[in-house]
């Protein structure tokens, strides 16, 4: 670790890293803007206190529908909740606090507040379940949770058998105890946390390829570095920026989208609850969006219907989460004019480290490293490939990955101090980065990433389920969808047309009782037995490639 001292009192996620010895290399002397961080950093205090001032203050920060909130008015805010947290509550840095909400003023004061006070922050998604929810409380030993009322009985649920869990703080009713009544008599001023950069500020989790979701560790100085690196150096951002996106501030894209992105460089953030693609084009025309975060799927949903929508304020787009397809690309070009930065980011690395923007675009490409990043492509003896052979991508830069107490996983993640990052890619000989595969079991769809793993292991607790292999599968709109391969016990229910479509939604909503919905199969198709290797393990492999020759059959 570094010598510099903790700002922590609650120590927990400091120790609960991986040592120092299994951490990737991390370079912050690859650019002066991050080699000049102090040792000591608070990422709320940069965010939101430095600026707020002067003309700034005024400025809008955040649009909510009718709402507008200035600088001022987010950093007062952020200050009161601060307020809250530590003096009703106890929060001491280092304690970690679990935020659950859709994107929302409140969500992001709140996010700003945490790391003012030096806790940790945890974001979480809207449709996580019960189940997910208790499994996060349990593995970051969460003592404090704000969420949004309207989605507080998942969260109620999962305090129950909670060991740790002792303050949950809900916004949006009008309950005395609620946290607007607490923030009403809290002051702004808050006496920032003396947090060192190195401190743990974010702790994202993703879905894993064992089934269980992983938590990615982020320190304070890498909020302001991925800021510093892909926004500063592709496309640019500023106080006259009106930042508009799909992804919910409890993803990581948008998170930094619209906390690290947008505030860093004094822009303004329209928030959407929802950010269905025909939202997402009524924001842009509503408040002059100037630049646009979603995902390739999302495009590809918004060209149906962009024709009907002033977008001629927009002057970037990006997209991340997943490939950009040619086509999308030109199609969105002729619509708006405008050309998508193809981004490609992973959670352990916080944003995105591969893009390319204006003449350095190549359709089909997602481009090459970001400035601060370096990217290579390589056999299983850690040689590079030759331009356009199949290797797996590796990386390394001012972020890298750090899981909370997951030895076994950082061992297999990291090596010679490099991200292994399980992308199966091809590198041209100008650098620029093409994706094929994923190494491991995991599904993208829509841009969300899904363990098939953990949708199997619900699906095994059904009664009617003996063994079952859950696979992505291609899909025109969504790239993969989930699909559930099924072996059913006992008598099947799966031979009459009615029974099997029955039995079909029923799995599907079993499913969607413990998950969050968009990892429910969106497929299925019952087997008598499933592919094995001579080892007896299911050949997922096997059903994958079905699937594409289906596809491509079709």
């Amino acid at each position: 670790m570094s010598s510099e001292a903790s700002g922590h009192v609650d120590t927990f996620a400091r120790d609960n890293l991986p040592p120092e010895s299994l951490w990737p290399e991390m370079d912050y002397g690859v650019l002066p803007e991050l080699a000049a961080y102090p040792a000591r950093i608070n990422a709320g205090a940069e965010l939101i206190d430095k600026m707020s001032v002067g003309a700034q203050a005024a400025r809008p920060a955040i649009y909510f529908g009718e709402t507008i909130l200035s600088y001022r008015d987010l950093s007062e805010n952020a200050g009161r909740i601060a307020s809250v947290m530590t003096e009703r509550f106890g929060l001491v840095p280092g304690n970690r606090v679990l935020l659950r909400a859709s994107n929302h003023p409140t969500l992001v004061a709140a996010c700003l507040a945490v790391l003012k006070a030096g806790g940790v922050v945890i974001p979480t998604m809207p449709v996580m379940r019960e189940r997910e929810l208790a499994y996060v409380l349990e593995k970051a030993r969460v003592g404090f949770a704000i969420c949004d009322e309207k989605l507080s009985a998942d969260l109620l649920a999962a305090a129950e058998s909670s060991e740790s869990l002792e303050h949950v703080v809900l916004f949006g009713g009008d309950e005395p105890d609620g946290l607007e009544a607490l923030m009403a008599e809290a002051s702004p001023e808050f006496d920032n946390a003396d947090t060192a950069a190195d401190d743990v500020a974010l702790i994202g989790f993703t879905s894993g390829s064992t089934g269980t979701p992983k938590g990615t560790v982020h320190f304070h100085r890498d909020l302001l570095a991925v800021a510093d690196t892909f926004p500063k150096y592709l496309f640019g951002l500023g106080p006259d920026d009106v930042v508009c996106g799909s992804p919910q501030i409890a993803f990581l894209y948008g998170f930094c989208a619209f906390i690290t992105d947008a505030l860093r460089f004094g822009a303004s953030s329209v928030l959407l609850e929802r950010g269905t693609p025909r939202d997402l084009l009524e924001a842009v025309e509503r408040y002059k969006g100037t630049v646009c975060f979603s995902t390739p799927s999302g495009y590809k949903q918004m060209l149906d219907i962009a024709g009907g929508y002033d977008l001629r304020s927009l002057r970037a787009c990006i997209a991340g989460g997943e490939p950009l397809e040619p086509s999308v690309f030109r199609q969105w070009r002729e619509r708006t004019q405008v050309e998508i930065i193809n981004g490609l980011g992973i959670s352990e690395l916080l944003h995105i480290f591969i893009s390319a923007s204006g003449e350095e675009i190549r359709p089909g490409k997602i481009g090459r490293a970001v400035p601060g990043y370096e990217v290579r492509v390589v056999d299983e003896e850690m040689r590079d490939t030759p331009p356009g052979e199949v290797g797996q991508m590796i990386v390394k830069g001012p972020t890298g990955c750090r899981y909370l107490d997951d030895l076994e996983r950082q061992r297999s993640y990291v090596r010679e101090g490099w991200n292994m990052t399980g992308d199966l890619c091809r590198v041209d000989a100008e650098g620029y980065i093409s994706f094929e595969a994923r190494t491991d079991d995991m599904i993208n769809t829509g841009g969300y990433n899904v363990s098939g793993l953990e949708v199997e292991a619900v699906l095994l607790e059904h009664a009617e389920v003996r063994e079952c292999a859950v696979v992505g599968s291609p899909n025109a709109e969504r790239g993969e969808i989930v699909k559930a391969f099924v072996v059913l016990s006992g008598d099947s229910r799966a031979d009459a047309p009615e029974t099997r479509d029955a039995l079909v939604r029923e799995l599907q909503d079993f499913v969607k009782a413990q998950l969050a919905p968009y990892k429910y199969p969106r497929a299925v198709e019952f087997l008598e037995c499933l592919p094995l290797t001579a080892t007896g393990k299911i050949q997922r492999g096997a059903l994958r490639k079905l699937e594409r020759e289906r596809a491509g059959a079709g």
